[in-house]
């Protein structure tokens, strides 16, 4: 693998917006989050029979690597595109409704459905299964966007011959508080990989 790397293509999704390289291709009018990505999903004709009963950070993550994967040539049986995703909140969201499923012993009642989703790369899992996505996946937790670190590794992975392409960002979801920032790492594209470029899309979100 070359030295030379580059961005290819990046999502982001915030403010009831999905963008893919800075196109918006679907605006919603609902500020609520599971009405807004729930429009979304259906207006951008994604299929996936499981992504209504994922929960909210795996939704928002889902449909913001799908918008990506979904244009690339992917095989039905593999693909060698590793995923590095962040965050800062974790599966906080979904780890508070199933403390409140847990906390009254008289009404206790904690749901399996719920208590799946209390670890933050089980998305990771959901995008993996869909694309058929067979290599190395790791979800960070850091306080804030970190470029260095998803630069560093997905550059590691690339020229070691981990990864054909990767699959990086930040997804980020806390009550209705939300953001997604993907971009697709390999050889071709037209943007230069580097912490510059990096940061320079994350923020325009």
């Amino acid at each position: 693998m070359t030295n030379k790397l580059h961005i290819k293509s990046y999502s982001h999704i915030k403010n009831q917006t999905v963008s893919v390289n800075g196109n918006v291709i679907f605006k919603g009018d609902d500020a609520d989050f599971p009405n807004f990505i729930k429009s979304a999903y259906k207006h951008l004709e994604t299929s996936y029979s499981k992504f209504f009963k994922m929960d909210n950070l795996s939704k928002l993550a889902f449909l913001a690597a799908d918008v990506l994967l979904k244009q690339e040539s992917l095989s039905e049986e593999e693909n060698n595109i590793a995923l590095i995703f962040s965050n800062k909140a974790s599966s906080l969201d979904t780890d508070r409704k199933h403390q409140k499923s847990i906390e009254n012993q008289e009404e206790y009642f904690p749901s399996p459905a719920v208590f799946v989703y209390t670890l933050p790369n089980i998305c990771l899992g959901e995008i993996s299964i869909k694309h058929k996505l067979y290599s190395e996946n790791s979800f960070f937790i850091f306080d804030r966007f970190n470029a260095e670190h998803l630069y560093l590794y997905a550059n590691n992975l690339l020229q070691n011959n981990k990864a054909e392409k990767v699959l990086c960002g930040w997804v980020d979801f806390d009550e209705n508080s939300y953001e997604a920032f993907l971009y697709l790492v390999e050889s071709k594209g037209e943007i230069v990989h580097n912490t510059e470029e990096i940061n320079r899309l994350y923020n325009l979100l």
